[in-house]
């Protein structure tokens, strides 16, 4: 079993809720737009940690973190790329390799937009956490954590940060 904090489009602001919020976790994930090295330093600092980056992202996140992670974690092969759309409407960038080889979970960022779904095309779930920095339209901050537990995923929950 495996306690995941998954939180995305921070746009370089920090709340200590992050870390409040993360304590349970095993592993934190950031879905892109991270917008510091501070951010990704200080949540890599506390657990182990995985991140992708996002189009604002500049050079010294994209030498740290790739575009595209791959991974498996406690049995379920997961997948993030910031701008990766959602079932129904993936994005052009991404939607080859999850027709090609679907993970149990795509997890994306960049619409600043909370959305849970799942793809039964594609027997897959996926996750955009929401934004949990100040920057952007979004009205509320969001973070979510689950748990993976032999390649199930359970226990997920969404936390309202507050509003900006």
């Amino acid at each position: 079993m495996t306690r995941i904090g998954l939180l995305s489009d921070t746009h370089a602001y920090w709340d200590e809720k992050y870390l409040k919020y993360f304590e349970p976790c095993d592993e934190i994930w950031h879905a892109g737009d991270i917008g510091s090295l501070e951010v990704a330093e200080k949540l890599a600092a506390f657990r182990p940690f995985r991140a992708v980056y996002g189009n604002i992202d500049g050079q010294e996140i994209r030498k740290l973190y790739p575009q595209i992670n791959r991974f498996t974690v406690d049995g379920a092969e997961v997948l993030i790329k910031h701008i990766g759309g959602y079932p129904g409407k993936y994005d052009p960038s991404i939607i080859g390799s999850l027709m090609t080889r679907p993970p149990k979970l795509f997890i994306s960022g960049h619409s600043h937009i909370l959305k849970v779904k799942y793809d039964k095309t594609l027997d897959m779930l996926h996750i955009n956490p929401g934004a949990a920095g100040m920057s952007g339209f979004h009205k509320v901050r969001t973070l979510v954590r689950f748990v993976i537990n032999q390649g199930a995923f359970q226990d997920l929950e969404v936390i309202e940060l507050a509003d900006k």
